[in-house]
């Protein structure tokens, strides 16, 4: 049987946005489209354990002030908003960026509380999920869209403008569990993992391709990506207690085992070879969410790591 996915051989490179202020932003995000990345992200939450911006409304700004990147959400929690409001806004912010956007999606659930203060129940999380996904993408290209599901019903309203990009932005599905493989194989124009190791992820990409094998899907053009939280240090060892410090900031549990399971740690050359592993197991977008100096990275990226991408073996 065919492969029903169109992956590319080409490999993108992407940067999570740090930083809380605008000046620092716009910054940061220039020198980001500077080194030649392919993409610059941000993650989303309503509220979490640490401070975090509104993901589309950042992605706004980033998008002002850059020409060439593209802007994504890593990743957008579709079922805490209403799924007509979320294409709205992810509308106009394709417009607005000129057809830069990528959605990246997700079901949430790590932190209870933005679902209890967002009126949504945690458990309903994926279901809310699948339908805002079929809501988005019929508003994004059809007018007078009904919905008559299990979460939603309406109809039927239309929304312009449409996207710049045809059908709306691509949707890379992000997740670890079983539910998140199914939605990215049915319904999904790509796959980010997090907390996923190399081999991990070759596991994860065949359950995806058998998903879209059992919905039929034909030559989709489908986008493998890795989240990779990142430390540089020239001790591993030393790299390796700042992730894992790091990372329990931001998650409130322990860390040790995961970081150096899950993350890219050492020297640039490490962290090349690192994701050689990646590249072998069917990555082709690296997002990396830097837990040492971003600046420090973008560097060494340029020098090293960009240089390098034309090499790896997959």
């Amino acid at each position: 049987m065919s492969d029903p996915l169109k992956i590319s051989d080409d490999i993108r490179c992407g940067m999570v946005m740090a930083g809380q202020d605008p000046d620092s932003i716009k910054a940061l995000a220039q020198k980001i489209e500077g080194a030649g990345f392919d993409s610059i992200w941000a993650g989303d939450h309503i509220s979490f354990y640490i401070p975090i911006m509104e993901s589309l409304t950042l992605l706004a700004y980033v998008a002002a002030v850059t020409e060439r990147v593209r802007v994504c959400t890593g990743v957008y929690l579709v079922p805490l908003r209403n799924p007509t409001t979320s294409a709205k806004v992810i509308s106009t912010l394709d417009v607005l960026s000129k057809g830069r956007v990528m959605l990246g999606v997700g079901v949430g659930g790590e932190f209870p509380p933005e679902f209890i203060a967002s009126g949504v129940p945690v458990e309903e999380r994926g279901g809310r999920t699948d339908e805002g996904i079929e809501i988005m993408r019929a508003l994004w290209s059809e007018d007078g869209v009904e919905y008559h599901g299990k979460y939603f019903d309406f109809g039927p309203v239309s929304l312009n403008p449409k996207p710049v990009q045809a059908g709306g932005p691509p949707i890379i599905v992000g997740g670890r569990k079983g539910p998140s493989f199914r939605r990215a194989g049915q319904l999904g124009d790509g796959y980010i993992s997090h907390m996923c190791s190399s081999e991990q992820f070759a596991e994860n990409m065949k359950t995806i391709r058998g998903h879209a094998e059992k919905a039929g899907r034909k030559d989709v053009e489908f986008e493998p990506s890795s989240f990779l939280f990142t430390v540089f240090d020239d001790d591993y060892d030393k790299a390796h207690k700042r992730a894992a410090k790091a990372l329990q900031q931001i998650y409130n549990v322990p860390f040790e085992e995961a970081a150096r399971k899950y993350c890219l740690l050492g020297r640039p050359e490490d962290c090349l070879e690192q994701l050689q592993t990646f590249a072998r197991a069917g990555s082709r977008h690296f997002v990396f969410s830097m837990l040492s100096d971003p600046n420090e990275f973008i560097d060494a990226y340029e020098e090293v790591i960009k240089p390098g991408i034309p090499q790896l073996d997959f």
